[in-house]
């Protein structure tokens, strides 16, 4: 509703910015959480609340606030890093935040969570939303006991599982495709065929935007993505096209290619890529939702912009 301030955690990542920008131009007021005083982008308030993985006082941060859209939290950053430290940022942080925004009369808990706190899986069948969770590692772990948690808050909640993120600013698996669509050579790499979802940061902008109305249901979870499911190879094929450039590909062995990427230590980052993750978001779209934006257009519009990655 235009003119109600909402705060927002962790506006400093990739995600951050485009959530920012899409709550001002919706009419929101916004105050973002700092670790430091640094200054905030034009309109946007901000309050110094600290590391995550401190105590902290919600309490000056949340006066005068509506909703909360918590986005910050541990990212997952694969093996080595300990449970426990997952779990104080992603499950325990979140909690103590939801529980601060009850007692301060907060309307609407926003907790962008992860797809990772549904399933791990890979070269799956297209995954049930509402089907048990399963997360296999210690990042989505840490997202399920938060959603759980939030359950136990008489509080509006809702929580979203983005699929893996696309867009200006995108770094790790996504900006190593884009980096190799850039390649003015042929690709090897049109034999990946396996359906993936992804999720266009101007499309989990605008889900947050719609978690935030009554339209969406609340004190459940979602899974988001793109409805539609591209793969590898028509990834880099929208990309190319947004460069003004032909495909390019060329079909092979799957298994080849998984054997090379593994010689260079890039065989997790491969399968995440390669592997078929199908997550359609049936009941965001059943409550009204609409992404405003096609997965094939936003591809061809990250590939056109210099400053992708």
């Amino acid at each position: 509703m235009s003119g109600e301030r909402v705060l927002v955690t962790g506006a400093g990542g990739f995600v951050g910015p485009h959530v920012v920008q899409a709550l001002l131009a919706a009419g929101y007021r916004v105050r973002i959480t700092q670790r430091n005083g640094t200054e905030p982008p034009p309109g946007v308030e901000a309050v110094v609340t600290g590391d995550f993985a401190a105590p902290i006082d919600w309490a000056p941060a949340l006066a005068g606030v509506a909703h909360v859209v918590h986005l910050a939290g541990l990212a997952h950053a694969g093996p080595g890093l300990d449970e426990a430290l997952y779990r104080q940022v992603n499950t325990h942080a979140t909690l103590d935040l939801a529980q601060a925004a009850y007692r301060a009369g907060v309307g609407r808990f926003v907790f962008v969570s992860s797809i990772k706190a549904l399933s791990g899986a890979s070269d799956a069948p297209p995954l049930d939303e509402d089907a048990p969770p399963a997360p296999d590692d210690a990042y989505g772990r840490s997202k399920l006991a938060a959603e759980q948690g939030l359950a136990g808050i008489d509080l509006d909640w809702v929580a979203l599982r983005p699929v893996l993120v696309y867009g200006p600013g995108v770094k790790a698996n996504m900006a190593a495709l884009v980096r190799l669509a850039r390649l003015p050579l042929p690709l090897p790499l049109g034999g990946l065929t396996a359906p993936r979802s992804l999720l266009a940061v101007e499309n989990l902008a605008d889900a947050v935007l719609f978690a935030l109305t009554p339209r969406c249901p609340a004190r459940r979870a979602y899974a988001l993505a793109d409805p539609e499911p591209l793969s590898v190879a028509e990834m880099l094929a929208a990309l190319r096209k947004g460069m003004g450039r032909a495909p390019g590909l060329v079909p092979a062995p799957a298994g080849w290619l998984r054997l090379a990427a593994g010689l260079v230590g890039r065989r997790e980052a491969f399968d995440k890529l390669a592997g078929s993750l199908v997550a359609r978001p049936e009941a965001l779209l059943r409550a009204g939702w609409r992404p405003p934006l096609a997965t094939r257009v936003g591809l061809e519009r990250l590939g056109q912009r210099r400053d992708a990655i």
